[in-house]
């Protein structure tokens, strides 16, 4: 079994591959896939898509669905595994690796990160060479887009959290992590408990602020086009918990 301390980018999907649409059950309905789908097709201008951490497909698939041409980068062998499983799954041209730095020869209109997954990269290093890597393999009206929590550090007590995500009579789950202010560090684990056993995700995040985020693509060559709270295009204000952000070429 894979220990925390062996932590690797693809850990997560390797861990979580067989279980992910199950347990993210939530975010395969049509309420939250449909505007993220559509807002995607309509900045793709009709051009080539690619997605950072395509994982199982959860927005590939209806992306491609609608006509966008489109490949992945994923870290996670059984993740994209799971979406070659899918019908259509086969179909897409996904490259196995590590997504803070690549190298396709291929020119895009929309590059894009779902879900937080861009935190999965775990120093800022990584974060700005990924915002690098975007820049060079967008064309000249491309976007980039990030959909990402906003921090919440009052969720940690003495640089830990432990909830309760889910309670019924024959199952629960938990989510416990500790917090590293200093690196922006988050290392946890989502916990399932049934009767049928414990199932554990080990899971690590570097969290960045909107404000770091934009000064990453200024670094790129990048700006801001658009911050939205949501795939509704609701504004983004100062209680916001999440947003998503369209950059493009300066």
């Amino acid at each position: 079994m894979t220990t925390i301390e062996e932590y690797s980018p693809s850990t997560y999907g390797d861990r979580i591959a067989g279980n992910y649409d199950e347990t993210h059950a939530s975010l395969f309905d049509a309420e939250h896939v449909a505007p993220t789908v559509d807002l995607l097709a309509g900045l793709a201008l009709g051009g080539r898509a690619l997605e950072l951490g395509i994982g199982t497909g959860r927005i590939a698939l209806p992306l491609a669905a609608k006509g966008v041409p489109i490949q992945g980068i994923d870290a996670s062998e059984a993740m994209v595994a799971m979406l070659r499983a899918k019908e259509g799954g086969g179909d897409i041209q996904v490259s196995i690796s590590d997504f803070s730095e690549f190298e396709l020869d291929t020119e895009f209109s929309l590059i894009f990160v779902v879900f937080n997954t861009f935190f999965a990269l775990l120093t800022q290093d990584a974060q700005v060479r990924c915002f690098q890597s975007a820049a060079d393999h967008l064309g000249e009206d491309g976007v980039f887009v990030i959909e990402a929590f906003v921090p919440d550090l009052s969720r940690f007590v003495h640089g830990q959290s432990v909830a309760a995500t889910l309670v019924e009579t024959d199952r629960a789950s938990l989510d416990a992590s500790r917090h590293d202010a200093v690196s922006q560090l988050v290392t946890g684990q989502h916990v399932y408990l049934s009767e049928g056993g414990i199932r554990m995700y080990p899971v690590r995040l570097r969290y960045a602020w909107p404000s770091e985020l934009d000064l990453m693509a200024r670094l790129a060559g990048l700006r801001l086009r658009h911050r939205w709270s949501d795939w509704r295009r609701s504004h983004f204000t100062a209680t916001s918990t999440g947003h998503v952000s369209v950059y493009e070429k300066e």
